[in-house]
C-alpha cells in the first residue's frame, strides 16, 4: 500500500496595517531602539487596531487568501484547526469562528493552545488526518492577537510582540513530500517563568486581578531564554540526526520568531548558515503562533521541490519541538 503523507499545497498570511516602531515605543516606556535591535533583532512589530476586532480577524483573511491562491472553494474545507494562544473568547473556538467567517460550512474545527509552539503542534496533528486517509483537505491556522495581552507599560514584553496570522493547506501525497518527521515536547514546569497569571480557573478575572495587570503576559527572562536557547537548538539537532540529515542536507531552517540570539544558537547547533536561516523578527516581532507560517508565506518564492526544511519553536509553559518538512511544490 503507497505511504500517504500530508503535503503543503499552498500557504498564505496576513498582517494588519498599522506598524508599531521602536521609535514609537521610545516614547511609551524606557527603552531604545538600539536596547531593542541588540538584545532581540526587533525594528517593528504589526498590531491590529479597531474595537472588536480579534484573532479570527487575522486569521479569516489568512485562509481567504490561501483559498483564492489555491483555486478551490471554502465549502471543500473538511478540518480547520487554529494555533492560537490568544482566542477570540474562552468558547466558541477561533477556528470555528473562522469557518464561519470564510464560509467553511462544511468544516468542522476546534483550537490548540501550545504558546510558540502552537503552529508545530497542530501542523502534526493536522497531518495525522491526512496521513489516515479520514480526509483531503485540512487547513492549519497560526493566529495571535499579542497585543491584547501586552502590558504596554512594561519594558521588558511590549517590545517583543506583534500581532499576526499565517495558514497552510494540507493535502495527501504519494511522493514523500510533505511532513516526514517530528519531535514534540512539553514540561509544565517552566509554567512558572511564562505565563498569563489570570483569566483562567486557578484565578479568574476580577477587580483585584484586573487591578493588579494579571491579564497580560508574564515572563521571567533569564529562564525562558536559556531554556530556548537549549531546547529549541537541541531538538532541531536531534530530528536531523534521528532522519541522517546533515547540514548540507537542510535547505532552509524555519524558526520561531522570539528572538535573534536563540535563533543564531539554534542555527549554530544544527550547523547551517545563516543565508538558510527564514528571518522576519525585524518586521513583525514576535507573533507566537503566527511566525512560522508567515516566515514560509514570506519566503516561499525562495523554496524548490524537494527542499529539507525544519522547523523549530519554543514555547511557553514549556513546549518546543520540530518538524521536517520536504516541500512539495
Amino acid at each position: 500500500m503507497t505511504k500517504i503523507t500530508a503535503a503543503i499545497t499552498a500557504i498564505s498570511g496576513y498582517v494588519p496595517d498599522y506598524v508599531l516602531t521602536n521609535a514609537e515605543l521610545e516614547k511609551m516606556v524606557d527603552t531604545t531602539d538600539e536596547w531593542i535591535i541588540s538584545r532581540t533583532g526587533i525594528k517593528e512589530r504589526r498590531i491590529l487596531k479597531g474595537a472588536g476586532l480579534g484573532t479570527s480577524d487575522l486569521g479569516a483573511p489568512a485562509v481567504k487568501r490561501l483559498l483564492e491562491k489555491r483555486g478551490i472553494a471554502a465549502s471543500e474545507i473538511e478540518l480547520i484547526i487554529c494555533a492560537t494562544t490568544t482566542p477570540d473568547y474562552v468558547f466558541p473556538a477561533t477556528a470555528n469562528i473562522i469557518s464561519d467567517k470564510v464560509g467553511a460550512v462544511n468544516a468542522f474545527g476546534y483550537d490548540i493552545s501550545a504558546a510558540c509552539s502552537g503552529f508545530l503542534f497542530a501542523l502534526v496533528t493536522g497531518s495525522k488526518f491526512i496521513e489516515s486517509g479520514q480526509y483531503t483537505k485540512v487547513i492549519v491556522v497560526g493566529a495571535d492577537k499579542m497585543s491584547s495581552i501586552v502590558d504596554y507599560t512594561d519594558r521588558t514584553t511590549c517590545v517583543l510582540f506583534g500581532d499576526g496570522a499565517g495558514a497552510v493547506l494540507l493535502e495527501p501525497n504519494t511522493e514523500g513530500y510533505g511532513i516526514r518527521d517530528s519531535i514534540l515536547r512539553s514540561d509544565g514546569s517552566g509554567r512558572a517563568f511564562l505565563h498569563q497569571k489570570s483569566g483562567g480557573s486557578v484565578s479568574p478575572p476580577s477587580y483585584k486581578t484586573i487591578d493588579n495587570k494579571e491579564h497580560f503576559v508574564f515572563q521571567d527572562g533569564q529562564p525562558v531564554f536559556k531554556a530556548a536557547v537549549t531546547k529549541m537548538a537541541d531538538v532541531s539537532a536531534e530530528i536531523m540526526e534521528k532522519n541522517h540529515l546533515k547540514s548540507e542536507d537542510v535547505a532552509w531552517l524555519v524558526p520561531h520568531q522570539a528572538n535573534k540570539r536563540i535563533i543564531d544558537a539554534t542555527a549554530r547547533r544544527m550547523g547551517v548558515g545563516t543565508e538558510k536561516v527564514m528571518l522576519n523578527i525585524e518586521r513583525y516581532g514576535n507573533t507566537t503562533s503566527g511566525t512560522i507560517p508567515l516566515c514560509l508565506w514570506d519566503y516561499e518564492k525562495q523554496l524548490k521541490k524537494g527542499d529539507n526544511l525544519i522547523l523549530a519553536a519554543f514555547g511557553g509553559g514549556f513546549t518546543w519541538g520540530s518538524i521536517w518538512v520536504k516541500w512539495g511544490h
